[in-house]
C-alpha cells in the first residue's frame, strides 16, 4: 500500500519538477555601434564571448544548478573580457581610472547584494553576491566595499588591470567603439526549481564625475528578480533608468496590469524611457521561461537560450 501511494503521489510531483522550464539570457551593453565599422573579425569575437557566456549559464541550469550560480558565472565571463564595459573592459571616469558597480538578486526570497565604486576587485559580481550571502546589507560602496573585499575570497588586482592603456588590451577594441560603450553586462536566469535571478555589472559612464553611481547597483532600477513574475537586467543611460525605476517597473506592469513580459518590457523601453531621452535596453525573463530583449538604442549586445536549448545571439 505504501508503495502504491508513493507511485500515485510522489512520482507525478517528481516528473513535474523535472519538466519545469529553464531559460537564460545575457546582455553586453547597449549603445550606438555602427555595423559598417565593425570588422568581421571583431564581430566574430563578440559573438564568441556572448555565446560562451550564455552557454555557460544555460549549462549550469541544465545540470540542475541554481539561477544565481548561472547568473554569476556568465557575468564573470563578460567581466573578464576586454570587449564589454564591465570588469576588464570598463571605461574610465573623469579622473582617469575605473570605478565598478554590480548587483545580483535572488527572486525566491527577494534578497539582493550590490557594490559600487570598486577599483581593485577583479569580478564585482562575485563581491555583490557575497554582500547578499554574508551580510545583512544590500549595498556597500567605495572604501567600505573595498574593505569588505579584503575579508572575502575574491581576487584583487591593481588599478592598472582595468585601464584601457594596458598593453594586454591594446588593439582589442577600436577607440571609436570604446567611445560607444554605453552601459553594462547582465544576465537573467530561470532554474528547474522555478527560481528567477538577475545580475548586472558595469564600468559606468565614460568620464563620469567623482562619486557618480548609476542604476546598476540600485535594486529596482538596474536589476530586479521576483519569483513567479520576472527577472530583469538593464543597460543604458543609468540616470533615466533610476528615475523610472525601470527594472521594477517591468515587474509592476506584469503584476498589477496583467501584461506579458513582452508587453511590459516594451512599455518601459519604448513608452516610458524613450520619450524622456532614456536610451538603452533590458533583458527580461518570466516565470514560464519567456524571454524578451528590447532596446531603443542603435544596438545591444545580447544572447539567449530558451528551454529547448536554442541559442540566439544578436548585436543590432
Amino acid at each position: 500500500m505504501r508503495k502504491l501511494l508513493f507511485c500515485l503521489f510522489f512520482l507525478p510531483l517528481t516528473a513535474l519538477a523535472q519538466s519545469s522550464p529553464i531559460a537564460f539570457a545575457i546582455h553586453g551593453g547597449a549603445g550606438f555601434v555602427d555595423s559598417n565599422k565593425v570588422s568581421p573579425e571583431l564581430r566574430a569575437r563578440y559573438r564568441m564571448v556572448l555565446t560562451e557566456a550564455s552557454l555557460t549559464g544555460y549549462g549550469i541550469l541544465k545540470r540542475g544548478g541554481t539561477s544565481l550560480e548561472a547568473v554569476e558565472a556568465a557575468i564573470r565571463i563578460l567581466e573578464d573580457s576586454p570587449l564589454f564595459n564591465a570588469g576588464r573592459g570598463a571605461v574610465t571616469n573623469a579622473e582617469g581610472f575605473c570605478e565598478l558597480d554590480a548587483s545580483i538578486m535572488d527572486g525566491s526570497k527577494r534578497q539582493a547584494g550590490a557594490v559600487a565604486g570598486l577599483t581593485t576587485v577583479k569580478n564585482p559580481i562575485t563581491l555583490a553576491r557575497l554582500v547578499k550571502d554574508s551580510t545583512t546589507h544590500v549595498l556597500l560602496m567605495g572604501e567600505g566595499a573595498e574593505r569588505f573585499a579584503s575579508q572575502m575570497p575574491v581576487e584583487r588586482v591593481e588599478r592598472s588591470y582595468f585601464l584601457e592603456r594596458d598593453p594586454d588590451k591594446k588593439g582589442e577594441v577600436p577607440a571609436w567603439l570604446h567611445d560607444a560603450k554605453f552601459g553594462t553586462v547582465g544576465a537573467v536566469a530561470l532554474d528547474r526549481s522555478g527560481n528567477l535571478a538577475a545580475g548586472t555589472s558595469t564600468g559606468g559612464m565614460r568620464g563620469k564625475k567623482f562619486g557618480r553611481v548609476g542604476d546598476v547597483p540600485l535594486i529596482g532600477a538596474g536589476t530586479y528578480a521576483e519569483n513567479g513574475v520576472v527577472a530583469v537586467s538593464c543597460t543604458g543611460h543609468g540616470e533615466f533608468f533610476i528615475r523610472q525605476v525601470a527594472a521594477y517597473e517591468v515587474a509592476a506592469l506584469m503584476k498589477y496590469k496583467g501584461m506579458t513580459v513582452q508587453q511590459a518590457a516594451d512599455a518601459v523601453i519604448y513608452q516610458q524611457l524613450k520619450p524622456i531621452g532614456g536610451s538603452g535596453g533590458l533583458i527580461a525573463l518570466d516565470a514560464q521561461g519567456n524571454i524578451h530583449l528590447p532596446f531603443n538604442s542603435g544596438s545591444m549586445f545580447r544572447a539567449s537560450v530558451d528551454n529547448a536549448g536554442k541559442i540566439t545571439v544578436g548585436i543590432w
